[in-house]
């Protein structure tokens, strides 16, 4: 199952296929995740700068970077952020997690902006069933599009916020599925996110003139495998090349 949601910002028009169906957002939950730390931040819970210490019991396993620190290594929040949206740390997330308050606290600001499905599963107190379901976060490929549009119109949090994640999501090491086919002199802000049976992106790209974005997600993938010829990939590159195709020509 594919859901699509495309919208071109100056035109405001949008395509729509299953956008509204509610499908895992595996690692594309660092976004909500990254708002609720950018909240603590705006507000002083939090210093962007802030010397953290990172201790054995944080780690999640598997090939994090952070996972591989000695425990009491110290790291800055700034550094942590970063592993979680540009190498997609998993340690490094669950962390950030804690620290913007859980999954809990992240779900009520996204609720309170108008967000009613995507939300934390994992670590979330009352979304165990949601968990079982969807796996960490679920969401639809509209509130994607949603939820980078209002970074990118600098109206979720405020605009020292938004300019701030923009920058941290332009930072993306996972480039060769959909952002491989977007020319690498073009500004593009994404996270991408994927487990067995799906495989999702969401991606804001400035073409000169037309920026767009646009988030697919499958879930229910008979393909499981892990190389870039998945077919949950090839369908997202696909989609990416027939999109700067059509608006990289529109003025």
């Amino acid at each position: 199952m594919v859901g699509i949601h495309i919208l071109h910002i100056p035109s405001g028009k949008t395509v729509s296929v299953n956008a509204d169906t509610v499908f895992p957002t595996a690692s594309m939950i660092k976004i909500p995740i990254l708002i609720g730390i950018m909240d603590k931040i705006r507000n002083g819970s939090l210093d962007y700068h802030a010397n953290l210490m990172y201790r054995d019991s944080l780690l999640y396993p598997g090939e994090d970077i952070l996972g591989s620190f000695k425990d009491s290594s110290v790291v800055s929040l700034s550094k942590v952020m970063m592993l979680m949206l540009t190498t997609s740390d998993n340690t490094a997330s669950l962390w950030l997690q804690s620290l913007a308050g859980s999954g809990t606290r992240i779900n009520t600001i996204l609720d309170s902006a108008g967000f009613n499905n995507t939300r934390v599963n994992s670590r979330t107190p009352g979304r165990e069933e949601f968990r079982k379901k969807y796996g960490w976060g679920q969401t639809t490929p509209r509130e994607m599009v949603e939820l980078m549009k209002m970074i990118y119109q600098r109206k979720m949090l405020d605009e020292k916020s938004s300019n701030q994640m923009l920058r941290l999501l332009g930072r993306n090491y996972w480039d060769e599925q959909a952002i491989s086919e977007i020319p690498p002199d073009v500004f593009v802000a994404s996270k991408n996110g994927a487990v067995d049976a799906s495989r999702s992106e969401t991606l804001l790209v400035m073409a000169p003139s037309s920026p767009f974005i646009f988030s697919i997600i499958t879930k229910e993938q008979q393909d499981t495998s892990w190389g870039n010829d998945n077919e949950g990939w090839v369908l997202a590159k696909k989609l990416s090349t027939l999109l700067w195709r059509y608006y990289s020509k529109k003025s």
